[in-house]
């Protein structure tokens, strides 16, 4: 299937990549700051939901022709690039606007209603398709065979770890809502700071070269 070393590479790239926040970490803090803990969690099963639903597309084709095409590739390589930047300068700019989150009124939120709006931030996370599409192609062993397979199994295992890391992240945000609140500056440095590593994965991802 996949060699030892190629395997801890990928679960260090997108684990890294995952854990860092981007607009599905900071809705899953938000609703967690604002709502609690259980909106938090079904927020997190929503995101995890449309991953699903990218997984499938990559291991049907999406993937592997992004893996095959060199032109195809670079453009994704560069726009997820272009994104990333564009996205943690904004979190960075707009670093104090997260106290929004706790000042605004707590309402009734349905179980159904935090799935589907988890599920809708998930789906149009170009982080995701970045992971799915650019990132896991890289790490299939094309003289294994089963591609669309390999494709699959890597991408449940960012599910999974995604599912972790949301859910960790929410519980955690929904724990310290009091805290938070008591200290705008505190929140203002969680956005400056997950902008600013955003920015430097960027950059990164633009200077990286094709295995």
């Amino acid at each position: 299937m996949i060699d030892t070393q190629r395997f801890a590479s990928f679960l260090l790239v997108v684990a890294t990549l995952i854990v860092l926040p981007g607009p599905s970490v900071l809705f899953v803090v938000s609703r967690g700051v604002s709502l609690g803990r259980r909106a938090a969690v079904f927020t997190a099963f929503g995101n995890e939901s449309a991953m699903l639903v990218q997984v499938m597309a990559v291991a049907c084709g999406l993937g592997f022709v992004v893996e095959r095409s060199v032109v195809v590739f670079s453009v994704l390589k560069f726009a997820g690039a272009g994104y990333l930047v564009c996205l943690g300068w904004q979190a960075w700019r707009h670093r104090a606007e997260l106290t929004v989150a706790i000042a605004g009124p707590t309402s009734s939120y349905t179980s159904r209603r935090i799935l589907r709006d988890g599920f809708v931030v998930g789906i149009g996370n170009p982080k995701g398709v970045l992971i799915f599409t650019a990132v896991l192609p890289q790490f299939v062993d094309r003289s294994a065979g089963d591609a669309p397979v390999q494709l699959l199994f890597l991408g449940l295992i960012c599910v999974a770890i995604a599912l972790v890391s949301d859910v960790s992240w929410g519980l955690l945000a929904g724990t310290a809502r009091t805290w938070l609140a008591r200290s705008p500056r505190r929140l203002s440095a969680i956005g400056g700071a997950s902008g600013a590593v955003m920015m430097g994965l960027g950059v990164k991802l633009a200077v990286s070269r094709r295995p």
